[in-house]
């Protein structure tokens, strides 16, 4: 019997695997190291061999605003009526008429909606009274190179002006 944990079945299953490579370029946003690969790149560099790894990450909530009872409610109505006005189109593209279907599906649309984003909203009861959004960003962003070429990635980098 095989151990399913073992390191034979890791690879064949696609498991994720840690970064290797040597260091050739260390910056503060993904964008300066996308940058770092694109001139590599545009060099004739073997960029395969290159890996953009980022470092010290931190998990970010930007909160958007506050919540307050008439934005969940206009938010749920706004929301279910676009659900509301595909449905309906789409009914009534099968059923022949047209503005029926497009008004019982912007109502059961607006209640749904309605329904839908206020129950959530209640469950809370009022320990999250604000919107945000969450991003995984990293401190830094490492440019890492097989130690074959690592050299001339470094040589080809100092080059370039970030």
């Amino acid at each position: 019997m095989t151990n399913p944990l073992g390191p034979a079945n890791r690879q064949d299953r696609g498991l994720p695997t840690p970064p290797s490579g040597w260091p050739v370029g260390s910056y503060p946003t993904y964008a300066e190291a996308q940058r770092a690969v694109d001139f590599l790149a545009d060099q004739q560099f073997s960029v395969q061999d290159v890996t953009i790894v980022g470092v010290d990450l931190m998990q970010v909530e930007r909160v958007l605003g506050r919540l307050t009872w008439s934005k969940v409610l206009g938010g749920g109505v706004v929301s279910g009526a676009w659900l509301g006005v595909f449905l309906g189109l789409l009914l009534g593209i099968f059923t022949g008429g047209l503005l029926g279907p497009l008004l019982v599906g912007i109502v059961g649309g607006v209640v749904f909606g309605v329904i839908s984003t206020s129950i959530p909203y209640a469950a809370t009861r009022g320990q999250r009274d604000f919107a945000s959004t969450m991003q995984l960003v990293a401190g830094r962003y490492d440019v890492l190179c097989d130690p074959k070429s690592a050299e001339h990635a470094r040589n080809l980098l100092a080059r370039l002006a970030i």
